[in-house]
């Protein structure tokens, strides 16, 4: 699909002409005031390896008990409401997880002490990523 841009730069007016190409580099056509094009340019630099960006961000699994409470959907860690060492009863408030821009209470699945937070205030998390951990 080829889509057009007018772009300005230092007062100077400029037709852009982008084809998208599915995978493979896209090339630009640049053309001054709508006149033929003159210059074609190619990005230099590779995309980045999406899987060493997802592996950088992952807990490792040997420091996450299997009965870690973990989060229902993915969202941000606004509010901590417990520390390590309290002891919480069951259907107790632990965290705030806003998701979608709406406020999600995790409660305690089962009464005890809080053993480990694996998460902070302002930490993303996806569903399934551990969270807390209370014995």
């Amino acid at each position: 699909m080829l889509r057009k841009f007018k772009i300005t730069i230092n007062g100077e007016t400029y037709l852009v002409e982008m084809e998208e190409l599915g995978d493979q580099a896209s090339q630009t056509a640049v053309s001054q005031s709508i006149s033929a094009p003159t210059t074609m340019a190619t990005p230099t630099t590779p995309p980045a390896e999406p899987a060493a960006v997802a592996q950088s961000a992952q807990v490792p699994t040997a420091a996450v008990p299997a009965t870690a409470m973990t989060a229902p959907m993915p969202g941000v860690i606004i509010k901590l409401l417990v520390t390590p060492g309290e002891t919480v009863q069951e259907n107790q408030p632990l965290l705030v997880l806003e998701a979608m821009k709406m406020e999600n209470e995790i409660v305690a699945n089962k009464a005890g002490t809080v053993d480990q937070l694996f998460v902070s205030k302002n930490d993303s998390v996806n569903a399934g990523d551990p969270l807390i951990q209370i014995s």
